[in-house]
This record gives C-alpha cells, sequence and structure tokens, in this order.
C-alpha cells in the first residue's frame, strides 16, 4: 500500500492550495484535510505553529512553511523536476516563487478584506469551513467574527489607505502581462510548470475565488484564467523554454514587477527589521509606500540571497537581473 502523506490546510489558503498543487503535479499519494474542529485533535497533535499548511509525512514527521516544506519534497521526489534545467532559468523561477509568496499576497489579501462584497464572501467562505453544519444564527456569529479580525490585519501586508492604490495598479499590470505571457507559454517557464508557478498561482487562484479581483481576471485576462485552472492540477505538457524565448514576456513581469515594486520594498522592509523601528516607507511608482515591518520576509530575502549566491556562472544571471532591476538587491 503506498504510504500517504496528510496535508491540513484550506482552500482559501493560498500556501495551502500552493502545496496541493505541487502534490497533485507530482502524483504522491495525499489526503487533503480541511483544518476546522473535526481534524483539530491531529492537527495540534503535529502542527508546531498555527498556520496551513501543514504536511504529516508517512513518518510522523510535520511539515510547515510552505516554500522550504517543497524544497525538501523535492529532494524526495525529485521527478518530474520543478527546476529549469539552467541555472539562470532556475534561479529566476526561485525568485518569482518567492515574488508570488510575498508581494502577489499582497494583492491577494488586500482585494479579500478591502471592499464589503469580497469581506463577506471571504468570511462567509471561511466560517462555512470551519463548521460545515453550523446552523445559521451560529455560522453568521462566526462569519462576522472572521470578518472583523481579518478586515483589522490587513496591515500586516502593507494595505491601508495610502497603499491601495499603489496595491491594485500593481494587481492590474501584473494581470495584464501574465496574460501576454500565458498566451505563448504553458507555464511561467515553457509547457511545464516551475517552482514559481506554485508561489505565484497559490496567489492568483485565490484572488480568483473572490467577487472583485476574480471579476476583474475574468474581465481581463483570459489566458492568466487559463493557467490558473491549468495549474489545479499541473502536468507535463512539452518542454522547458530558454530565456530568449521567454524574454519578450516574462521580461516585463521581472522589471515593471519584481525589480520596481518587490525589490525595493523587500530590501526597505529588512532594513526596518534591522533597524528595530516600528514602520518604514519606501518610494514605489513615485508614490510613498509606508507599513509595519514583516518579520518574516527578512529571512525568506536572506535565503532568496543564498540561493543567488550558489549560482556557480552568474554572468548570464546578472545581466538579466541587471536589466529587470533586481541585481543590487540580490547582491547586498
Amino acid at each position: 500500500m503506498a504510504e500517504i502523506y496528510r496535508i491540513f490546510g484550506s482552500e482559501m489558503s493560498p500556501y495551502s492550495v500552493k502545496v496541493r498543487s505541487w502534490f497533485r503535479f507530482k502524483g504522491v499519494p495525499h489526503v487533503w484535510l480541511l483544518r476546522n474542529g473535526a481534524t483539530r485533535a491531529e492537527y495540534e497533535q503535529h502542527a508546531k505553529i498555527p498556520i496551513v499548511p501543514l504536511v504529516v509525512t508517512p513518518e510522523g514527521q510535520a511539515l510547515q512553511d510552505s516554500t522550504p516544506l517543497l524544497e525538501k519534497l523535492e529532494g524526495v521526489f525529485p521527478e518530474p523536476s520543478v527546476h529549469p534545467d539552467g541555472p539562470t532559468e532556475r534561479f529566476l523561477s526561485c525568485l518569482l516563487e518567492e515574488f508570488g509568496d510575498e508581494w502577489g499576497n499582497k494583492w491577494m489579501f488586500h482585494y479579500r478584506w478591502a471592499r464589503p462584497v469580497d469581506q463577506e464572501s471571504a468570511a462567509g467562505r471561511i466560517a462555512r469551513g470551519m463548521a460545515p453544519m453550523a446552523e445559521e444564527a451560529a455560522f453568521a456569529a462566526t462569519a462576522a467574527q472572521v470578518r472583523a479580525r481579518m478586515v483589522d490585519r490587513v496591515w500586516f501586508v502593507g494595505s491601508n489607505a495610502g497603499t491601495a492604490p499603489l496595491i491594485e495598479a500593481s494587481f492590474l499590470a501584473a494581470i495584464g502581462q501574465l496574460d501576454l505571457h500565458f498566451d505563448r507559454h504553458r507555464y511561467l517557464f515553457g509547457d511545464r510548470p516551475a517552482f514559481g508557478d506554485f508561489g505565484l498561482w497559490g496567489q492568483l487562484y485565490c484572488a480568483w475565488t473572490d467577487p472583485t479581483a476574480g471579476a476583474l481576471i475574468e474581465a481581463r485576462a483570459p489566458q492568466l484564467l487559463a493557467w490558473i485552472q491549468r495549474m489545479l492540477w499541473p502536468r507535463v505538457e512539452g518542454g522547458w523554454a530558454s530565456w530568449a524565448e521567454l524574454a519578450p514576456t516574462l521580461g516585463p513581469v521581472l522589471t515593471g514587477q519584481v525589480g520596481a515594486r518587490f525589490m525595493p520594498w523587500t530590501v526597505a522592509n529588512a532594513a526596518a527589521i534591522a533597524a528595530g523601528v516600528e514602520s518604514f516607507s519606501v518610494e514605489l511608482d513615485g508614490a510613498q509606500w509606508t507599513q509595519k515591518p514583516q518579520k518574516y520576509h527578512a529571512r525568506s530575502l536572506a535565503a532568496l540571497r543564498e540561493k543567488y549566491a550558489a549560482v556557480s556562472d552568474r554572468a548570464p544571471l546578472d545581466a538579466i537581473l541587471a536589466q529587470t532591476g533586481c541585481l543590487d538587491a540580490l547582491r547586498a
């Protein structure tokens, strides 16, 4: 009998569905378990921190934090690989995975909790997942509690009255850029999913399930929507593409999103944490972005810099990173 992995997660969690998509791609036997009252005892037995996803291996080992979790399991299940063959494309894939996890999460979280229609939709779905059989009065009370708690937490990703226009402008630009890319390629790095696909997809899939962001994707980005649906059950449909083939459509994403927005933000965030300040400001798109520092991200930036330093021949990669505005932040 095949050994089964147990994934505790939520359909509303971009990091949970990211991990589930990877398991589906690899064909690794697993069971998907919603974290709710019915699974609480087993979840709490294994979870070290109260987040999803939680993956419990057949040996009983608990894994959390989606990026290192998948990196560890990629070593256990290396085929079919999610890493492009070339070192340049491989690093760029890791860069986009990090971008998806950290900057793409700003898109998703902001749109989910910024407007009443999205707040009601998300809070209701979360409440129903927590207690599927709850009576209407109990359901309504739980949904109201969820809504109040989550709306009050948008500051965590930097969403506020001052940054909202920047977040939404970034999202609208990104879905247009990605739509052009997926008109030419099935996945980010060719005709098979890469590590970057999973990180970016988790955020955009969850955004698509919400009313406002979902309507924008469906109205403006049909090829992006096809990729979102394709990544529910990703598969190898061909080979990796070279950077020369990818550059016309993936280059604008790296330049306009990663280099122009994400990299200045992440450097400023890390500096704020190092300085121990309560908030920081950085100029993005000619406007001032101000928020409280995100502590976890300083660690993930350090991990990304380690991956960059480990690339053996960086000359071709550095040329792309310099052209797209990403290089200085990685060399710091």
